[in-house]
């Protein structure tokens, strides 16, 4: 059976993402909240919500406001980067409530590693602003790393579409760093969207798994 919310959050995304490598800046404007809204509507239908789900619609929420915080004004970007914190921590709070860690090392490797590289590129871009950045980063790193234990923890395909969204999430968020602070290219903003869509995607997906 065809999930029209579904449908409707792929179209919307695709239209945002196609808007921000070619588009007018109104189709940006417009599709990114309204896909953000979908992904929140999408979730909020499902049958089988609990504190889990909540917590996940929660960090949506977060990071909707956020969204629109950076598109008013770039002045807003330290509040925006402390709102993107709060939904990683509210994630990473709510894929840790199986509380199954077992501190498998060779995926913690993987985003200390990005983590890293990503400090290396930015960090003498940052002046005043290198506390809220280094928070958000370690924050969404922790957020992946909690993700990718549970899953080898577990093995579950709930598991495995957070591991997937939280993972899209961080490279979309150092990706987006990366591009704002020291090598801005042409392809960023579709780039970055895509990664953040599709992880926001997979982690809401995942309150039908």
């Amino acid at each position: 059976m065809i999930s029209w919310p579904f449908l409707a959050v792929l179209f919307s995304g695709w239209l945002y993402v196609d808007a921000a490598y070619r588009g007018p800046e109104w189709q940006r404007w417009l599709f990114r909240p309204i896909t953000l809204l979908l992904l929140l509507f999408w979730g909020w239908s499902s049958d089988d919500l609990n504190a889990q789900t909540y917590l996940i619609l929660g960090g949506l929420v977060l990071s909707l406001v956020a969204d629109l915080s950076r598109m008013f004004s770039s002045e807003h970007l330290l509040t925006s980067l402390g709102l993107m914190f709060l939904s990683y921590l509210v994630y990473t709070i709510s894929f840790g409530m199986q509380f199954n860690f077992g501190l498998y090392l060779p995926w913690l490797i993987v985003p200390i590693a990005i983590a890293a590289v990503t400090f290396i590129f930015i960090w003498g871009k940052l002046e005043s602003q290198q506390s809220v950045v280094f928070a958000s980063i370690i924050m969404s790193m922790i957020m992946m790393w909690v993700a990718g234990d549970q899953y080898f923890g577990l093995g579950r395909e709930f598991n495995f579409s957070i591991m997937v969204g939280a993972s899209m999430l961080f490279l979309s968020h150092c990706i987006w760093l990366i591009a704002h602070f020291r090598f801005p290219f042409k392809a960023s903003k579709a780039v970055v969207a895509a990664f953040y869509f599709l992880g926001q995607f997979f982690i809401v997906r995942a309150i039908y798994l």
